[in-house]
């Protein structure tokens, strides 16, 4: 299997399976000399980690982290970082119902004919838990960013969305609610729908919005590795992501150009930000900021009807324990995804003039 790497000069490798021994990951590219906060790192896994509220899977793994490599004395020594997190409450015989047959929507059936084999248990290397190796390398991208800020939050589940623009939001109300949505009174709103889906045995999909803040001018290659493309391929990488959207987005098409440009100040930032904080795929000084659109988790706890390997059509139901709504636990996959690119780019910058 190719395609476990991330990234050119801050490169991130990934490891391992949902119901492995562990999942991990080797750092490759961080600069000798960083400081690192490992309490960030564990809290930043806290916030992704399953069993943390009733609106999300209740797989209960304390998900910490242990380095291996490449840390001396609370500091990078700018050799590999490898480190791992073990999986300490695999329930493997919840999936035995579909060990010859595909879940709808899911990885099963295309991982069998592309390699005449697969891991049922929990989808093996397609699960979403593999992003947790993802978070540590980007906490650690985090602190390497210094004065960067990434806030991402919930702003719609459903039908239910936060108009608001992110200027009128106080993140420091992110991590207030299950939701981990900054507005307090649609997150109330959203939590109790998605309550109400998981007692039907449902999954809903939502919003996942990132606001970038501080970010220097000249971050991103201006042909095939645009700031923003890396962007949405780091995003397009999340599992069950659909859409990905910068600046105005699909609105911008509905817009005239002399109403969607952002006209100049005398000191070179925008009256307006419609490009997002990139243009020509380039960060240009303001707010880069994105949404993300996960589907609906395709397990549902319903009776559904699918195929087996013999190609005949079965009858079975899911189980196990899953999230009812992805984009709670999805918010510091995103901030994580942002920080490697930006990470990345910022090395790829000091190569760019003396």
């Amino acid at each position: 299997m190719a395609g476990n790497s991330f990234g050119q000069l801050f490169r991130l490798t990934t490891f391992g399976e949902s119901h492995g021994k562990a999942l991990g990951g080797v750092i490759d590219g961080c600069p000798a000399g960083l400081e690192l906060d490992l309490e960030l790192i564990q809290k930043d896994l806290d916030r992704r980690k399953p069993g943390q509220s009733a609106i999300v899977t209740q797989r209960k793994e304390p998900d910490t982290v242990e380095f291996y490599s490449g840390l001396f004395e609370g500091k990078t020594t700018g050799t590999p970082i490898g480190f791992a997190i073990h999986n300490t409450n695999q329930k493997s015989h919840d999936y035995s119902h579909i060990k010859d047959s595909y879940r709808p929507s899911h990885a099963d059936y295309v991982y069998d004919q592309k390699y005449g084999f697969r891991d049922y248990r929990g989808g093996g290397r397609s699960s979403a838990r593999e992003t947790a190796s993802r978070v540590v390398a980007g906490a650690i991208a985090k602190q390497f960013l210094g004065d960067m800020r990434i806030n991402a939050f919930v702003s719609q589940v459903g039908e239910l969305k936060l108009d608001k623009p992110y200027q009128e939001l106080d993140f420091s109300n992110i991590e207030s609610n299950a939701v981990r949505c900054p507005d307090t009174e649609m997150a109330q709103k959203m939590e109790d729908y998605i309550k109400a889906i998981k007692k039907e045995g449902d999954t809903i999909g939502g919003v996942v919005t990132c606001v970038i803040q501080n970010v220097p001018i000249g971050l991103g290659e201006p042909v095939f590795d645009k700031l923003h493309a890396r962007l949405g391929e780091a995003m397009l990488s999340i599992n069950a992501v659909k859409g990905f959207e910068y600046g105005s987005g699909f609105a911008g098409v509905a817009m005239k150009g002399s109403q969607h440009n952002d006209a100049y100040n005398s000191d070179g930032t925008t009256q307006t930000n419609r490009s997002g904080g990139v243009q020509g795929g380039i960060s240009n000084g303001m707010d880069i900021y994105f949404n993300v659109a996960f589907k609906p988790v395709a397990t549902v706890l319903q009776a559904y009807d699918t195929i087996n390997k013999e190609g005949e059509k079965v009858t079975t139901q899911g189980k196990g324990r899953h999230d009812p709504c992805v984009v709670p636990r999805a918010v510091p996959i995103v901030e994580a995804m942002a920080a490697l690119v930006l990470a990345d780019f910022t090395l790829l910058a000091r190569t760019n003039k003396i």
